[in-house]
């Protein structure tokens, strides 16, 4: 199968979404298939440069988000690349420029264009002139828009399906959560973390995403306290960097909590694997994930998580084996010393071989080519209706 993949977000701009794109390529590549990148292009990647199978189209930055990036021409040129690639369908990974781009080239085609929906657009409102120019209602208008006339969507999540019953978009959607790569977090590849970071033997709490408002960041730091008063070592790590980062170093200034708390800045992604092996627990308050990729990568790495309480993480950390949720800072705190101080307490090896069988990228893989068959098979039993349509219009 010739698969077209459509994103504003790749490597090396580091995210959820741009990590899911890549795990995704890789994972179909070794099932067979020939899969293509279709993206924006990117000032820390030359021009130059031979990215086989990828396209970038040219792109400038998105407001209020410098980080990421909407092409602004490309249209018919990716037309013509994608007839001379002959795809088979189309995947989009974002409502906007690739993606308006790839609903383009699939109606063009007369090929099926389906789409995962990552990101939870009104948790990030207040990023556009504080919250005063969008509201949620926008968001459902543009949704509905966008997704009109796909032949099928992929919800990362319980929480995304939920959200888009709620706009009541109508084309099939089906529940498949990014899968990872376990081999790439099995062992730790060079760096040692607590070296570099003058951690020695403290008790780790690891923090890995981008740091933005969203992700209550503020609720771990203001947390520290109770956690160093019943386990005085403990150090939290925060991975990532993003909008927020100078307002929560600020916060850690005001709480003198600079010899328990530090900030890494942004890191590179083959250096992730090396955190989560030098950690003891991940830990995350954020409420905004539709599936948390980092969770699952935690989790490969052989750490405990505990997190913030949604539907998928609910059922991921079920067990204290594997993790454990919290919805009051209070219970955040407990869980958290309690696996800092009771490291062994909690090992099922069985249980969590069957949680890591779940988030693996050879499962996501084939349900993602089931998803594609039957994309394929909607796509064509609509046609055939459409063409009954024009057959009863033709008698009239």
């Amino acid at each position: 199968m010739n698969i077209g993949l459509f994103t504003d977000t790749y490597f090396p701009q580091i995210s959820g979404v741009a990590t899911s794109i890549k795990t995704l390529k890789d994972i179909l590549e070794t099932k067979g298939h020939s899969v293509y990148i279709f993206t924006t292009t990117d000032p820390k990647v030359d021009k130059n440069t031979e990215e086989p199978n990828v396209f970038r189209f040219a792109s400038v930055p998105f407001v209020s988000f410098t980080d990421r990036r909407i092409a602004v021409r490309g249209l018919f040129h990716a037309l013509e690349v994608a007839k001379e690639l002959d795809l088979d369908i189309v995947h989009t990974q974002t409502e906007f420029s690739m993606g308006m781009i790839g609903k383009f080239v699939a109606k063009n085609l007369k090929i099926p264009c389906v789409h995962t929906y990552h990101t939870m657009y009104e948790d990030y409102l207040h990023y556009v002139l504080n919250g005063k120019l969008l509201r949620p209602s926008h968001v459902k208008q543009f949704t509905r828009m966008y997704l009109t006339h796909l032949t099928a969507v992929v919800a990362p999540s319980e929480r995304v399906l939920r959200t888009l019953q709620r706009y009541k978009i109508k084309v099939p959607i089906k529940i498949i959560p990014t899968g990872i790569d376990l081999k790439r977090f099995e062992a730790p590849v060079t760096e040692d973390i607590r070296t570099t970071y003058q951690i020695g033997s403290r008790h780790l709490l690891l923090s890995l995403s981008r740091l933005g408002q969203e992700k209550r960041l503020d609720q771990l730091i203001t947390a520290m306290p109770q956690i160093v008063a019943r386990c005085p070592d403990a150090y939290l790590l925060i991975v990532g960097d993003g909008p927020a980062r100078d307002d929560l170093e600020a916060l850690v200034h005001s709480l003198d909590l600079a010899d328990y708390v530090g900030f890494t800045g942004e890191i590179s992604h083959e250096n992730v694997g090396n955190f989560y092996h030098a950690a003891d627990v991940f830990v995350s308050a954020s409420d905004s994930e539709t599936q948390g990729l980092t969770f699952d990568e935690a989790l490969a790495a052989g750490l405990k998580c505990v997190v913030y309480a949604e539907p998928y993480v609910s059922r991921l950390f079920d067990d204290p084996s594997v993790g454990a949720t919290f919805t009051t800072s209070e219970e955040m705190v407990n869980q958290i010393v309690q696996y800092l101080l009771h490291p062994a307490a909690f090992n099922d090896y069985q249980l969590r071989q069957k949680k890591l069988y779940e988030i693996s990228s050879d499962n996501f893989g084939e349900r993602i080519l089931d998803f594609y068959h039957m994309a394929q098979s909607i796509y064509i039993d609509s046609d055939d209706e459409a063409d009954e349509l024009s057959d009863k219009e033709f008698l009239k």
